[in-house]
């Protein structure tokens, strides 16, 4: 499916517990509803354009952002520490009931509309995890008022969620702008509730206007800022200098939990569509392709002969879905999806996403160096849930003792890939739980020096093919490795399956 994970430092949406993201809330009062027209930027007599600036633009909008907190119950199982001992049964047996505890969550909000609605994150109002439900959701006004407050409508692939206020008055109110129109350097500020602290507002500028993580997620598409967004800040509002809300912050990359200066946001012209859907109780239907992809780094691009960065790799291919009914087949690199190219502003998870259920549209890839297209017919996305933990990520190996062979082909491998293979036969695939018909070349070591240590390749594992033809021998995979590099491309493609996985592709440099 177009779903990839990655290894990335990226402190993304998911409320454990207390703890609300990596971003998140509101603070402010005032009786009127907040306008959002141009706010003029001239200065007073005491203080410069810039800080006078800010500090009208807060006035007027931080009464519209909101703290959301939520009380969860949490049941939390408990184990005998006697158990299997002669006093197991004095304590209960073996397990003992399940206990069960409070558990809150904070995050920020911002009102949309003067009779109540409220937009925030899906992950600040979800439980904290299997064994959690949420009791109750409130919403807490800058003047410190506090009200329940209604789901409306959530939607976990975009992170967004709707909730609903009645307070028995008009309400100050923000409004969506157009993040299209935004560009890098622009000035923008996030108001939020960091750390438990209330209003609290940070100023930065843009630093990427669509900028594509890498998570996979249908909405991988984020507005980048410097603007210093902390825990707590989830689900609040990043304005423009007109006072407009352009994105939703979202997540930050951290190596450490706090803010490093990269901090993301849903961009308005993503979320307003969504919360329009969701307020009106529509539900949020999304084509699914059916594939496991990843991007096309240098190293792909050297085994497979193309420009570098250009296009979605895919992995695998679900049976009896989209994608399998068109022919599109694991190795293949789609590059426009019903015209637009895919790249890194604009990824394949984010154009499939966006695109009707049931439409049938061209697809152009790649195969084996030639270009083709196939037309498909897209499926309807299945819920988040369904498609976590679909990622390939190679395990890392702990044996990696390589040692040279008696056979020159098996040599020529080695010294090319760092790999010691052999062929794999009917009694091996069985002891490595694999079908006996399942022919290829079973990895016996590996060079710990090697780029195919660093990709995680080990001992057991099976090559199937390289560059996408066959290998039964070890002298198959030295004709692919001279056939690589008489076509001066640095990585060779190994197609490799695992015990227990799906068979998936990792490009290894050439030595």
């Amino acid at each position: 499916m177009e779903s990839v994970r990655y290894t990335y430092t990226l402190a993304a949406s998911a409320l454990i517990g207390t703890s609300a993201i990596f971003l998140a809330a509101g603070s402010a009062s005032q009786a009127e509803v907040a306008q959002n027209e141009a706010v003029p930027l001239a200065p007073s007599a005491q203080r410069p354009q810039a800080a006078a600036g800010f500090a009208n633009l807060t006035e007027r909008l931080a009464p519209a952002v909101v703290n959301i907190s939520t009380r969860q119950r949490v049941r939390t199982p408990v184990v005998n520490p006697f158990a299997g001992t002669p006093f197991e049964d004095l304590f209960g047996g073996r397990s003992l009931r399940p206990r069960t505890r409070e558990a809150q969550s904070l995050g920020s909000g911002f009102i949309i509309s003067a009779d109540g609605y409220v937009v925030t994150n899906n992950h600040v109002i979800t439980p904290s995890g299997q064994e959690a439900e949420v009791k109750s959701i409130t919403v807490t006004m800058p003047d410190g008022a506090e009200y329940p407050a209604e789901l409306v409508g959530r939607d976990a692939a975009s992170d967004l969620a709707v909730l609903k206020i009645n307070t028995g008055k008009p309400l100050p109110f923000v409004k969506f702008g157009d993040s299209r129109s935004a560009r890098v350097g622009d000035r923008v500020i996030a108001i939020g509730n960091p750390f438990g602290l209330g209003g609290t507002v940070t100023s930065g500028i843009i630093s990427a206007v669509y900028r594509h993580t890498g998570m996979g997620t249908a909405y991988d598409r984020y507005i980048q800022t410097d603007a210093a967004i902390n825990r707590g800040n989830s689900g609040g509002p990043m304005f423009d200098m007109q006072g407009q809300v352009i994105g939703i912050n979202n997540a930050i990359y951290s190596p450490n939990g706090g803010s490093v200066g990269i901090g993301f946001a849903i961009p308005a012209e993503i979320a307003a569509p969504i919360v329009e859907k969701l307020k009106a109780g529509q539900s949020i239907d999304r084509g699914y392709l059916g594939v496991r992809i990843q991007p096309v780094a240098d190293d792909l691009a050297e085994a497979l002969g193309i420009p570098h960065r250009r296009g979605a790799f895919v992995q695998s291919v679900e049976p009896g879905n989209a994608a399998d009914k068109a022919g599109v087949r694991p190795g293949d690199v789609i590059i426009t999806v019903d015209g637009k190219e895919v790249s890194a502003g604009q990824s394949l998870s984010y154009l499939i996403a966006n695109t009707d259920p049931g439409e049938r549209i061209p697809i152009a890839l790649i195969r084996a160096g030639k270009q083709m297209t196939v037309h498909v017919t897209l499926d309807l996305r299945p819920k988040e849930s369904q498609l976590a933990g679909q990622s390939f990520e190679p395990g890392r190996s702990d044996d990696r003792s390589g040692g040279p062979s008696q056979d020159q082909s098996e040599a020529a491998v080695l010294k090319a890939l760092g790999l010691s293979v052999q062929p794999l036969t009917a009694r091996i695939a069985r002891q490595l739980g694999m079908s006996e018909k399942t022919q290829g070349l079973v990895i016996a070591s590996v060079d710990s020096s090697s780029d195919a240590a660093a990709k995680g390749l080990r001992r057991g594992d099976v090559v199937l093919s390289a560059n996408n033809r066959p290998v039964t021998s070890a002298g198959d995979l030295e004709s692919r490795i001279e056939a690589a590099r008489r076509a001066s491309r640095g990585a060779l493609l190994l197609r490799v399956q695992r015990r227990g996985q799906r068979p998936s592709y990792v490009p290894v440099r050439l030595r």
